[in-house]
């Protein structure tokens, strides 16, 4: 049996909540934790059309990018189209889990593989938004423990090194030395009795966000009445992730070029795009992109010096700005996250492998493009 919360747990290892931007809704939506769970869908928006796919599929777990519930109810009524989708859902037993920005920033997410798309290299950050303080965690534990609190402790979030490693420790072969006193319930040798003891000297990488759930976990994992550990803040070590991405293309293009690889990368029957004034003979090659509506890191595209921002939803008054500040941007529109339905069943299906989960996992069919294209 496979848990909502134990696939949370797993995913949100991948896709941390503390990643979240204000305010978004990112988050389980419908079911309950301990439900369990045979068949996952992965979707970009949970409509009424991708909830009664789900319903004729058998899904009973549904892991989407786009929220179903931005804005609160404020009836539940069924003649509106959106509080009929609620129903159906809860009819049917379905859970939703929805991850929405912290999909958006995490190294290896959204906007990776809207990069990866186009072939970018030498990947940046294109706006920080998430900073913290790093740490490395030292305790003292019996080699025959130390699985168990090395597990504990990854399972909060310690390990992490870099963008795209996870479970990272290190262990040092060590004799440990005491004396358990009048009072004292050791795990290991008697009162008023010398003992030494076989240990590893572990070493683990702390998030500033996750120390103190990790070392609660360590001393609830650790077998010693009187755990010892050291906690050393690493100078100058601070990890960041954040929104878009900025990188080169493999080669320069021509405007005309760089909208025909855009079109064909993402399989799009249009595009928009807003030139600037007298720039025809323009070259591109630095791209800074973000999935959705990235209007709001317009100025740190721009500060990314950055030949072109592709992003979606670019307002009429905001392409007059971007005109007048020479920046070329393209309007691939917001349906190029369907990305992740794909991507993020690879995932999960490297969760049931891994984790030997007994469930299936499909990709929904259904296109939640609302735009159409007239092409005649």
């Amino acid at each position: 049996m496979t848990s909502i919360k134990e696939f949370v747990s797993v995913y949100e290892k991948f896709a941390p909540k503390k990643l979240i931007m204000g305010g978004d809704p990112t988050g389980l939506h419908f079911g309950h934790p301990d439900q369990e769970i045979t068949k996952v869908m992965t979707t970009l928006d949970v409509r009424p059309e991708v909830v009664d796919e789900a319903v004729a599929r058998g899904v009973d777990f549904i892991l989407a990018h786009h929220p179903p519930i931005f804005k609160p109810a404020k009836t539940l009524v069924e003649d509106d189209p959106q509080n009929h989708m609620y129903a159906q859902l809860i009819r049917h037993n379905i859970g939703v889990y929805a991850s929405h920005t912290n999909l958006d920033v995490v190294a290896g997410g959204m906007n990776d593989w809207l990069a990866d798309a186009l072939d970018l290299t030498n990947l940046q950050i294109l706006s920080p938004t998430y900073q913290a303080d790093q740490y490395k965690l030292v305790v003292y534990v019996p080699q025959e423990a130390s699985d168990q609190v090395l597990s504990a402790c990854h399972d909060k979030g310690a390990g992490q090194v870099g963008d795209f490693y996870q479970d990272v420790s290190t262990s040092i072969p060590a004799l440990g030395r005491f004396t358990p006193k009048a009072g004292a319930k050791p795990a290991i040798g008697q009162v008023d009795q010398a003992e030494e003891v076989q240990e590893d000297r572990l070493e683990v990488l702390v998030d500033e966000d996750d120390l103190d759930q990790v070392i609660l976990a360590l001393l609830e994992a650790h077998p010693y009445e009187e755990p010892v550990y050291d906690v050393f803040k690493l100078e100058g070590n601070c990890k960041s992730q954040g929104i878009g991405r900025v990188g080169d293309l493999s080669q320069v293009m021509t405007l005309e070029d760089l909208l025909a690889h855009i079109k064909k990368s993402f399989d799009l029957q249009g595009l928009r795009y807003v030139q600037v004034p007298n720039t025809k003979q323009k070259t591109f090659q630095k791209i800074a992109i973000c999935g959705g509506d990235g209007s709001s890191f317009i100025q740190d595209a721009i500060n990314s010096g950055a030949d072109a921002y592709i992003t979606g939803d670019v307002y009429y008054h905001t392409a007059h700005d971007l005109q007048a500040a020479g920046l070329t941007v393209i309007d691939p529109g917001h349906h190029i996250e369907a990305i992740c339905i794909p991507k993020l069943a690879q995932k999960v299906q490297e969760w049931i492998q891994a984790y030997k989960w007994p469930i299936q996992v499909v990709q929904s069919q259904v296109n939640t493009e609302p735009f159409e294209f007239y092409t005649k």
